[in-house]
């Protein structure tokens, strides 16, 4: 199914405009990601595609037809929340299958789409269990078992990662992206972290103050950002004026406002000589905050050892520059 939002716009009072003329599609099979800070109106977003919220203006087209007063348990759409919201009293098996049944299927189709889903998110040997004999990552899996189970045209996950521990989220992220890849359902994924969109996304919609920055793929928005907020939400930078001795050391084109990841600086015998100010060990990489001979602040990485007070020197390529 084709999701369309045109011209999106809500607000809360005469001053408070949280989604602000807000446009996108997401293709059948899409794993589409609304990106950005908390306030940002992407949660607004999806709530009005769930039918929980009423827009003021624009459209919202499933397939063509529009939906904006249809209400949500007419949709076909299915939610998972950063806090689960499975049943406590009700084991994995009940809590999966009470979607088909509530939409009053047969008993052997109930049981066949609750095993179906059940058996996409590995848990079939926990169906007996009750929400509290299981881990967070595994009550997520459930929650993401009972959307499925009702076999939606369109998932919408609200932060579902956000209540679990780095390990587990990196479980969990895997676990997504397979079970994504399996299903091919269409799913409207919001989040303000970067690495979720990064590795699970088809494509991402930057949001800033009610609006959308730029979408594109990850790797597009992260190589090439339409402006410093996209930039910088969508991973590290060093930003830079135009016109400076260090525009010009990096051969920086004149009159453009530029930047560059961090792990685009290579340290090597000659180029911007710069102090390191403090080192920070991360594991898969170290991270030096330097201070260059006309003051500025930059953050490069690196799998060298470097020490604190020691003078570096690095180089950027031309093409790892980023024009803003």
């Amino acid at each position: 199914m084709t999701i369309t939002v045109n011209h999106l716009v809500k607000s809360y009072g005469p001053d408070v405009r949280v989604v602000d003329d807000v446009s996108f599609v997401i293709q059948p099979g899409e794993m589409f990601f609304l990106l950005g800070p908390s306030g940002c109106g992407k949660t607004t977003v999806l709530r009005t595609l769930a039918g929980f919220v009423e827009p003021d203006q624009g459209d919202i087209l499933f397939d063509q037809k529009r939906m904006n007063a249809v209400p949500p348990q007419d949709r076909n759409t299915a939610m998972v929340f950063q806090n689960y919201a499975i049943w406590p009293h009700l084991t994995v098996y009940e809590n999966v299958a009470y979607g088909p049944r509530a939409r009053k299927l047969e008993a052997s189709a109930v049981q066949q789409r609750a095993t179906d889903a059940l058996r996409v998110v590995r848990l079939e040997d926990l169906a007996h269990r009750k929400p509290a004999q299981l881990s967070g990552g595994q009550q997520q899996r459930v929650a993401l078992a009972r959307a499925l189970a009702v076999e939606p045209d369109l998932i919408l996950l609200d932060e579902p990662l956000s209540n679990l521990d780095a390990s587990l989220r990196l479980e969990l992220r895997g676990e997504l992206q397979r079970i994504h890849r399996e299903t091919r359902t269409t799913c409207l994924y919001v989040t303000h972290d970067q690495e979720e969109a990064l590795s699970l996304a088809d494509r991402v919609a930057v949001m800033n103050k009610g609006r959308i920055e730029q979408i594109g793929t990850p790797s597009e928005i992260y190589e090439r950002p339409a402006n410093e907020f996209a930039a910088r939400f969508m991973g590290e930078i060093n930003v830079l004026p135009a016109g400076t001795p260090l525009a010009a050391s990096l051969n920086a084109p004149a009159g453009r406002k530029f930047g560059f990841r961090p792990e685009s600086a290579l340290l090597s015998g000659d180029g911007v000589s710069a102090v390191v100010k403090h080192v920070t060990y991360l594991g898969s990489k170290t991270e030096l905050n330097v201070e260059t001979a006309t003051g500025e602040l930059l953050k490069l990485w690196t799998r060298k050892i470097v020490a604190p007070g020691e003078t570096i020197r690095f180089q950027v390529a031309p093409e790892s520059l980023i024009l803003l």
